[in-house]
C-alpha cells in the first residue's frame, strides 16, 4: 500500500501539487488559528509530499513559532526553531533541517499542534499510515508521556483519505487530517 500510494504522489504534475499546497496551507492555518496553537511542530515537505513550505513561512510571519525536526543517527529526531528558509541545510536522506540551535527530543513535547507526514488517514478512525521509517513512532511516544499532549494532525493530499486503512498494532490515530479540500476531525479517545 504505501508503495501505491508514494507511486500517486509521483505521479501528480508540479502544477497539481503547487495548486494542493496553496489550498493545503490555507486549511492549516485555518485549523492552526482555530486551535489557537502558539507553538506549531511541523516538517519541511520533499519530494512529491504535500507541500509545506509557504505553511512554514506563513506561521513564522504570524509569529507562531515553528519547530522542526533534525534527523539524528538512530532516526529519533530532535528539534530546533524555524528562522527562515536560508537558514536550512540539506542534511541526510535528502532532508533540510534548520541550522539553529538545537532544542532536545523532549522540544516537541511543548508544541500545541504537532503537523505529522504520513501517506494516509483512514477519514471514520483517524488512523494514520506513516512512511514506516519509525522515526515519527518514537515522537509520538513522547508525546503520550506528556502532560498536556499535543494535537495531532496529519497533512495529505485529498486523494490518501483511505477507508479501512490497514493497521499495525504500533500505527495511531491522529486527532484531525488536513487536506487541500476538507479538514476531518476525530475524537480522543476517553
Amino acid at each position: 500500500m504505501r508503495s501505491r500510494l508514494i507511486a500517486a504522489r509521483a505521479a501528480m504534475s508540479p502544477v497539481e501539487r503547487a495548486t494542493a499546497a496553496n489550498a493545503l496551507t490555507a486549511s492549516a492555518l485555518t485549523f492552526v488559528h482555530g486551535i489557537g496553537a502558539r507553538t506549531v511542530a511541523c516538517y519541511v515537505s520533499l519530494g512529491s509530499e504535500p507541500g509545506t513550505r509557504a505553511l512554514l513561512d506563513a506561521l513564522r510571519a504570524e509569529g507562531t513559532e515553528v519547530l522542526l525536526p533534525v534527523l539524528l543517527a538512530d532516526n529519533d529526531l530532535d528539534w530546533a526553531r524555524y528562522d527562515g528558509a536560508e537558514l536550512l541545510a540539506p542534511a541526510r536522506l535528502g532532508l533540510l533541517e534548520p541550522t539553529g540551535p538545537r532544542l532536545g527530543a523532549d522540544a516537541v513535547c511543548g508544541a500545541d499542534l504537532v503537523l505529522l507526514p504520513g501517506l494516509a488517514v483512514d477519514p471514520t478512525s483517524g488512523l494514520r499510515l506513516g512512511r514506516g521509517g519509525g522515526s515519527y513512532d518514537r515522537v509520538l511516544a513522547r508525546l503520550d508521556a506528556a502532560a498536556a499532549p499535543a494535537l495531532l494532525a496529519t497533512l495529505l493530499f485529498d486523494s490518501e483519505l483511505v477507508p479501512d486503512l490497514p493497521a499495525e498494532p504500533h500505527d495511531r490515530r491522529v486527532d484531525a487530517v488536513l487536506t487541500p479540500a476538507r479538514t476531518l476531525t476525530f475524537p480522543r479517545d476517553a
